[in-house]
């Protein structure tokens, strides 16, 4: 991690590596961590591998749905790690996203607690970086990390 060009998250989460996989791989299950609470999302396209389409619109009264992300998977190992940038759109054009251009890794290892839980989202630049964690980094991506671990360590996610 380049600590002038990066932002992190780290969190050991009390479920398997297949359960979080699960919850970031079936639409159904990120919908239900991926934007913050109360804020609603849903799932338009999630084909995970490499090139697959990543794209989600957030709501907040439940009604009126505007666009959250439209990124590209990058890498995609099962179980282990799935990479995905705004940088590229999901139809592979590239893209000036607001508000701000990001690559983020999430990387699942297994730990005697369950799963070691990483992310690191990569940015272009040290401004970018700054407008990223000044527009709330660690509360956006803490929470819904959060939100994420609550999902899976309350049972089976399938």
């Amino acid at each position: 991690m380049n600590p002038d060009l990066d932002l992190g998250i780290d969190r050991i989460i009390r479920a398997s590596r297949e359960d979080v996989w699960a919850a970031w791989t079936h639409p159904a299950n990120l919908a239900q961590w991926w934007v913050p609470a109360p804020t609603c999302c849903r799932v338009e396209q999630l084909d995970v591998r490499p090139g697959g389409a990543f794209v989600t619109l957030m709501s907040d009264d439940g009604d009126t749905f505007v666009p959250h992300l439209d990124a590209c998977f990058l890498v995609v190992e099962k179980f282990e790690r799935i990479v995905f940038t705004n940088a590229i759109d999901s139809e592979w054009r590239p893209a000036s996203p607001a508000p701000i251009p990001m690559t983020a890794e999430v990387v699942l290892r297994d730990c005697p607690d369950g799963t070691d839980y990483r992310v690191t989202v990569r940015h272009g630049d040290p401004a970018a970086r700054a407008r990223h964690a000044e527009l709330g980094f660690a509360e956006g991506w803490g929470t819904t990390t959060g939100q994420l671990a609550s999902l899976v360590e309350g049972g089976p996610v399938r």
